[in-house]
Parts: C-alpha cells; structure tokens; sequence
C-alpha cells in the first residue's frame, strides 16, 4: 500500500474513533456508519421542522466497505451494486435504531456529502430522494474557509479508498450537499 494512503486511513480511523462515528453491525452488506450529533440549524422537513440542538444520527460511509469504482468509471453494474448495499445499510440502521435505547430521542437522520450536485439532476441525488430524503444546501457552520477544509479531508478520502471517484471529481470544485428525513418517516419507511 502506498505510506500517504497508510497514514490517512490511520488518521481517518483515529478521527473516527474520537468523533464517535461508529460501525454498528458486523453484516458486510453494510456500508454505514454512524454517529449521534446535535443540528447546528433548524431543518425545514415536509413532515415537521427539527429545531437547532435537536439529537440526529449522522449516516457516514465506510469507507473500507464501500464498492470500489472501476478504472474506467462507474458503470450499470457499479450503480445496481451501490444501490442494493444502500438499501441494506438503511434497513440495517433503521433495526439498529429501534433496538438501541440511547437512540430512542434521535429526530432526524441524515448527513453531509459531496457526491451529489443540487444544482443538476443526478443519480445520487435521485436515489437519496427516492429513498425519502429532503436534499438541501449545506449550511456552513464554518463558513467557506471550513468547508474548504472539510473538502480537502473528504477529496483525501477519495483518494485513499477509491481512486477513480477523484477523476471527475476536483478539489477545487466539490460542494457539499445535506440530506436528511424525520425518525418518525425514516422508522416507518425501513424499520419493518
């Protein structure tokens, strides 16, 4: 393994541990983590607002787990395989919720990501909003100083654990997107 790839996953590892960003099933058809957070803002959902400081839990990809883009680029194959391990992830956090007493006060859950664009159409942004998510503008809690930053970690990631996913994807132009649903919808839709 390349040393620079070996020193960010160490990192990444490290920092996941302090944040509390946390694999919750050993199923290697989950490709999800996650960590209990506050909102910085309030969210405006269809079903009901989540007040500033309400308890959410973030969804988080693991990155070990998830499906490594081909050299020549994400493919039919690539997209089907992503989208079935969605799934089970989601099912799989809805279980883990509902058996979890800590996690019974959680409202909302959700999270940030670069991989999908509110400006175009796109086929993240269409699965997340089929799969119940409202898509939103990423609110800048430190401004666009930090949110550089915090694309600089994540182009890294890239970088580190799928290649191909940086080719057409540059630093200088990822933009965060949030998506996020109630607990009341996300338990109805895929705690069954």
């Amino acid at each position: 393994m390349d040393p620079l790839r070996a020193v960010i996953r160490h990192f990444d590892d490290w920092l996941s541990r302090r944040e509390g960003v946390t694999p919750f099933t050993d199923d290697p058809d989950v490709i999800l983590r996650v960590q209990v957070s506050f909102t910085p803002h309030a969210l405006i959902l269809p079903d009901r607002t989540i007040p500033a400081g309400a308890e959410t839990l973030l969804l988080h990809a693991w990155n070990e787990r998830m499906p490594v883009i081909p050299a020549e680029g994400p493919d039919f194959a690539y997209g089907f395989k992503l989208h079935q391990l969605t799934i089970a992830s989601i099912n799989a956090v809805a279980r883990h919720i509902m058996i979890t007493p800590s996690l019974q006060n959680i409202q909302a859950i959700g999270g940030v990501t670069v991989h999908i664009s509110l400006k175009e159409a796109d086929g993240g942004r269409v699965m997340l909003e089929r799969l119940g998510f409202t898509v939103m503008l990423y609110q800048r809690p430190f401004g666009a100083f930090g949110e550089f930053w915090e694309n600089f970690y994540t182009w890294w990631l890239m970088w580190t654990f799928n290649p191909a996913s940086t080719r057409h994807r540059r630093l200088w132009i990822l933009q965060r997107t949030e998506f996020w649903m109630t607990s009341e919808r996300f338990l109805e839709k895929y705690g069954t």
